[in-house]
């Protein structure tokens, strides 16, 4: 069963969403992606959201540029988590979609991450899943002083060669 969910509105937003399904990948969480459009086909997208929980599922992460209508749709219908990831776009920049998701109505919160922040919502989903599951608080937290020791070399590096040289 997948823990996690990950949908959005069109094929245009896999790049971002592939950044959330291959973190998910990394820390071994199960999950499952499909493209929905709220909009296109309510019909489809309700079923699939209201079915979320029977599935195993734990946490939805849900992309939606414009509009951006899905994550509020998503955590209407889903009693668990979900998270918004507003997509740029060509028009405002992706702030329409950022204000869409997290100008979300009392009662109904959707967690949101940065403009194309799917990385960030691949974090957030394992964390919420790590609050029950000791295995994988043990994953991050070895992702985490990977990311820490990471800093760590590059400012060893340019103290050794100096931002001149630094690539």
């Amino acid at each position: 069963m997948a823990k996690v969910a990950i949908v959005m509105g069109s094929d245009s937003d896999m790049p971002v969403m592939k950044k959330a399904a291959e973190f998910l990948e990394e820390m071994g969480i199960e999950f499952e992606i499909t493209i929905i459009s709220a909009h296109r086909e309510p019909d489809i997208f309700f079923e699939w959201a209201k079915g979320a929980k029977s599935r195993g599922v734990k946490v939805i992460i849900a992309g939606a540029g414009k509009a951006a209508h899905l994550p509020g749709m998503c955590a209407a219908l889903f009693p668990l988590p979900v998270i918004g990831i507003p997509m740029k776009t060509s028009d405002l920049g992706g702030v329409d979609s950022l204000y869409s998701i997290v100008q979300m109505p009392s009662g109904i919160p959707v967690a949101t991450v940065a403009i194309n922040g799917g990385l960030n919502a691949g974090i957030l989903a394992a964390k919420m899943l790590a609050a029950s599951d000791d295995k994988l608080l043990a994953k991050l937290e070895a992702y985490s002083e990977t990311m820490k020791n990471s800093v760590v070399e590059k400012a060893e590096k340019l103290d050794e060669v100096g931002y001149k040289e630094y690539e």
